[in-house]
């Protein structure tokens, strides 16, 4: 009976054993079902309207008169459409930006739609939105700016209440929100004061109200914002990050640390990458040949949600109320492109093996690997953290693509991975990197082979691998880029192998019979350049890539500049790579200055000024301006503009001023008020331009 006994026990803990083993156990910070639904959504509209839209700013002051919000044809409907044929799943729409004005008839607010001339005051953007997104199948989001520019009470304790209401109306009159997207700007109200956000009431009000959505913010806490506008995550990202200590805006954590989540964080806080089709956020007629082209779109869609993040691409709406066509053809073009990328899985005719499978446990497969289900995974046992995955096909395979998923409800885990092929009888490295995530897309030379093995080097835990798959990518016929340098000499260019490269200067679309680009031409008072490239005698075509130039600073010099004229001369040669700065040379504060001779008398209708950018930030790169025009370059006046570049901090693109009206001068003169970045003392300009047409 003792040995009866023994026996029983030792078959009990045997199977407690193997039970153990059974059972993964998670690990760190974990997703909730609601974070976890908002990834496997990957790439949705963010769509940007408003006032500004009709004034041609980013930031509105919160002075417009609301009657000039008027679109002519709004269509939500089209809005919807859109989205759902690019093959996004949700909208987000600025209800409420910096400028205070509601897209819904706010009971707490008098500067709404209701005060607009769109529909007599009678609209609803908000609601005829939510309805296309219903009919359309898709989710629908909101923007709310807690700083209002316009709202009398804002700076002061009752300004945070007001909000509150604000948000009440928005999250209970207009069904299911999949996500509350929250900006942490924070500048001064009509009274001068700054506001003291709630932070904590303004999250419980949200979740309160819709208990699934997802709130963004630098620190979410439903997902955080990737730390710049470009669409890019760090090619490391942990859906991780600590928030202890930290508020959304300039209490946030730093930019690398956005980007790139922290190893280990307290919190599961994902990335979501925000970005625009165009250039700026809110629409306008001077971007309309500013849209992304498809190489650039799909550079952004690897890098956000091939690197563990959510694409959120803003389509702004035009006057009219509709989205432009060359916004949404060009979204058409890149959902063709995405198709025709992903449309066939290689791996799911390979043979897979694998390393160290965790035992007992039969929803553990290694076929779980390769049938497209991110629900299901492969794993090591506990105590495991390295394991080899190996796919083998009869013949040689091609492709260019590799994506793997993790299976993250149970917790971020792999630190490190590489990619190997068969060549010449062993297995050679063709790549090496860090994190996974919920997808991880991987873009590699066009390759041939009969064995591909990903190799889970380091992990946090046992590694639960839920995708391995491959793709062969078509080969993407590069738009053309057009250049004019500072004698006003037009050359294009294009990365593709031996295109042949046609333009027009009349506005039209370039065809095969159009003039062929063959070596530079000279444009120095400006106009249109459209180009295109061709390949197989014009049977395949490039996206039409168009240039609007003015007057070339061929005859420019610099007059003065803070700082010395070593370098100023930089900021006007017509070459965007090229940059001034005051440098170490200049005062130890603002303002900062440079003058220039046109070398002509002109009739000047605005000015442009692109700001440096570098890897390291956006040195130099100043917030308020004044601009001045003179004849003798020795009275300046008045400035004839002065005013801010609105989140040109964020989003520091090229910057385009518009005149009241048209100014005669043979002189300028920019002076940098205020830098964008408290803690900078040098101002900066890659390139400055002045506007005649």
């Amino acid at each position: 009976m003792k040995k009866l006994s023994l026996f029983i026990t030792a078959c009990v803990i045997s199977s407690l054993a193997a039970n153990a083993q059974t059972v993964i156990k998670p690990y760190g910070a974990l997703p909730t079902k609601a974070q976890q639904n908002w990834q496997d959504m990957e790439y949705y509209m963010f769509i940007h309207f408003g006032p500004n839209t009709f004034t041609d700013r980013e930031w509105g002051q919160g002075n417009e008169d609301p009657r000039i919000f008027n679109p002519t044809a709004l269509d939500a409907r089209q809005w919807a459409r859109t989205a759902k044929l690019a093959g996004m799943k949700g909208i987000i729409i600025t209800a409420k930006h910096h400028d205070g004005f509601c897209l819904w008839p706010s009971k707490y607010s008098t500067h709404t739609v209701r005060e607009s001339a769109w529909k007599n005051g009678k609209g609803d953007v908000l609601k005829e939105l939510s309805a296309a997104c219903k009919e359309y199948g898709l989710k629908f989001g909101v923007y709310l700016s807690p700083w209002d520019r316009n709202h009398p009470a804002y700076g002061t304790p009752e300004y945070n209440q007001v909000f509150v209401n604000m948000l009440n109306e928005v999250l209970g009159n207009y069904g299911p929100v999949f996500e509350q997207w929250f900006d942490g700007a924070n500048g001064e109200g009509p009274n001068g004061k700054k506001q003291v956000y709630d932070w904590s009431l303004f999250n419980n009000t949200v979740l309160r109200k819709q208990p699934s959505a997802i709130i963004f913010s630098d620190i979410g806490p439903g997902c955080r914002w990737v730390g710049n506008e470009d669409g890019f995550a760090g090619t490391t990202n942990w859906s991780t990050i600590n928030i202890a200590g930290y508020e959304p805006g300039k209490k946030a954590p730093s930019l690398t640390t956005l980007n790139t989540g922290q190893e280990d964080g307290e919190k599961w806080v994902p990335a979501e990458c925000d970005v625009s089709v165009r250039a700026g956020w809110f629409y306008s007629d001077a971007t309309n040949d500013k849209v992304k082209s498809l190489a650039e779109l799909l550079e952004i869609y690897n890098a956000s949600v091939g690197r563990n993040s959510n694409l959120l691409l803003n389509v702004p709406v035009d006057r009219r109320g509709r989205i432009h066509a060359n916004d949404s053809t060009r979204l058409m073009e890149f959902r063709r492109l995405l198709d025709e990328t992903y449309k066939t899985n290689l791996a799911r005719k390979a043979k897979v093996s694998v390393t160290d499978t965790r035992k007992d446990n039969p929803a553990v497969n290694a076929r779980n690997l390769v049938d497209g289900n991110n629900k299901t995974y492969w794993a090591t046992p506990d105590n495991v953290t390295q394991g080899a995955i190996t796919l083998e096909f009869p013949q040689p395979v091609s492709f260019n693509r590799i994506v793997l998923q993790e299976y993250t409800p149970l917790g971020q885990r792999v630190k490190a991975f590489t990619v190997e092929v068969w060549e010449n009888g062993a297995f050679k490295e063709i790549a090496k990197e860090t994190t996974i995530g919920h997808k991880r897309i991987l873009r590699l030379p066009n390759t041939t082979t009969s064995k591909v093995k990903v190799l889970v080097a380091d992990a946090k835990a046992c590694p639960l691998i839920s995708e391995v798959q491959l793709y062969q990518a078509p080969d993407l016929l590069a738009s053309p880029e057009i250049k004019r340098d500072r004698e006003g000499m037009v050359s294009i260019s294009c990365a593709s192998p031996d295109p042949e490269l046609h333009y027009t200067t009349d506005g039209t679309e370039p065809v095969f019979s159009s003039p062929r680009y063959t070596q530079p031409f000279a444009l120095p008072q400006g106009g249109v350049v459209t180009a295109k490239a061709f390949v197989d005698n014009g049977k395949k075509a490039s996206p039409a890539v168009i240039a609007h130039m003015d007057i070339s600073p061929a005859k420019w010099k610099v007059l003065f500049a803070d700082g010395g004229q070593d370098n100023a001369g930089r900021a006007i040669d017509a070459n965007e790579g090229s940059y001034w700065s005051t440098g170490h040379n200049a005062s130890a504060s603002y303002p900062h200055e440079l003058q220039v001779d046109l070398g002509e008398t002109l009739s000047l209708k605005g000015f442009a000024y692109t700001p440096h950018r570098d890897v390291h930030g956006n040195t130099g790169t100043f917030y308020k301006y004044a601009f001045y025009v003179s004849n003798d370059g020795k009275e300046w006046g008045q400035p004839v503009s002065a005013g801010a570049f609105g989140n040109i901090r964020n989003n520091p693109i090229r910057q385009v001023i518009r005149f009241n009206a048209p100014v005669s001068g043979r002189y300028i003169r920019i002076v940098a008020l205020e830098p964008a970045e408290e803690t900078d003392h040098n101002a900066s300009i890659a390139e400055l331009e002045v506007l005649t047409k």
